[in-house]
């Protein structure tokens, strides 16, 4: 396994990381696997070098982060993996579950912690703007999280350009304090975050840590060879709104069709070329995969090894068309549909 920086920070996270949202319980989403499995396929994970996980207290509202807590301990030393979690998806049913304040944040990272296992998380992430809480509000709540001990950096998720940029120098001009990430939605049929966030994060050496590579399975194949699925694979498949929302346009299906023509001259499968494409962007520090099977994780881990040509990438590239942007601000349901 290879390394990268995470941003300019002198964190080493593995090119590929574990994304725990699979694991926890079934009342979440009707895919996610139950905890035993999450632990089996960490020992998967730690087994082929995967050193960075990633979760949400709002995963499986806690049940992932226990899981992923129980599966660490009980497998490697702390020193051996960087844990990340997220703050400010709702939690429970008060108006304090949630959002980016003081209270909720100091409330929050502890109660992560104890579910983790752990005395301190390597990343702490702000899940998604809060537009109810001043960022200097947030951000004071972050520096004395991370004063305290109890995280090692910041980042963020699912932040537009400009409001990632507002807070990172708020953080810097308050406190020296940089994010280190964020996490954005980023792959062969959903490329916008090229136009301001890709650049800015480069600019100001902040990592990218991208989810949905595989577009939730269209690059994979799965909603084009259904019959193909295992069981896992179409339980998602079925029950993953946000794919049938978001993914499975025209061009959707013409970018996934040319992904699989120049897959099939290297006699790679496409999944496979889709993360070797992700990782060949420079500002991409690592690659979150949600994994319910094991070749699932192999794939992954094998893209690390695929060098794609110039000629390759531009034609996966040339037939995308600038895309309408997701609005992450969209109201959010306890079943879990935003974001990721």
């Amino acid at each position: 396994m290879i390394f990268n920086r995470l941003g300019r920070t002198g964190l080493k996270v593995s090119r590929i990381g574990l994304g725990m949202m699979s694991y926890g319980s079934n009342r979440f989403q009707s895919w996610v696997l139950p905890s035993a499995e999450g632990e089996r396929f960490v020992k998967l994970a730690l087994d082929r070098g995967v050193n960075f996980f990633d979760t949400s207290d709002f995963y499986s509202l806690g049940q992932s982060e226990a899981c992923l807590g129980r599966a660490a301990a009980k497998l490697t030393a702390r020193s051996n993996v960087v844990i990340a979690t997220k703050v400010g998806m709702p939690v429970g049913p008060r108006p304090s579950d949630r959002g980016l304040s003081r209270k909720h944040i100091m409330t929050a990272i502890d109660a992560s912690l104890r579910r983790l296992k752990t005395d301190y998380v390597d990343l702490y992430q702000l899940h998604n703007p809060d537009p109810e809480t001043p960022i200097e509000e947030t951000i004071e709540a972050m520096h004395d999280v991370v004063r305290a001990g109890k995280a090692r950096y910041i980042g963020a998720s699912n932040y537009p350009a400009w409001e990632l940029a507002l807070a990172n120098r708020t953080a810097q001009v308050r406190h020296k304090l940089r994010f280190a990430s964020t996490q954005a939605e980023y792959n062969l049929t959903f490329r916008e975050e090229e136009r301001e966030t890709i650049p800015m994060c480069a600019a100001e050496g902040i990592g990218v840590l991208v989810y949905s590579p595989l577009a939730r399975g269209w690059l994979a194949g799965n909603r084009l060879r259904p019959r193909g699925l295992t069981k896992r694979e179409k339980s998602r498949a079925q029950g993953d709104m946000k794919a049938r929302t978001n993914y499975g346009s025209d061009h959707d299906r013409r970018i996934a069709g040319r992904l699989a023509e120049v897959a099939a001259k290297r006699d790679v499968p496409p999944a496979r070329m889709a993360l070797a494409w992700l990782l060949a962007r420079p500002a991409v520090s690592s690659i979150i995969c949600g994994v319910l099977e094991p070749s699932h994780l192999d794939e992954a881990v094998a893209a690390t090894e695929l060098t794609l040509s110039a000629r390759e990438i531009a034609l996966l590239e040339e037939l995308y068309e600038p895309q309408k942007l997701k609005d992450i601000h969209a109201p959010i349901t306890r079943s879990g549909e935003r974001p990721a």
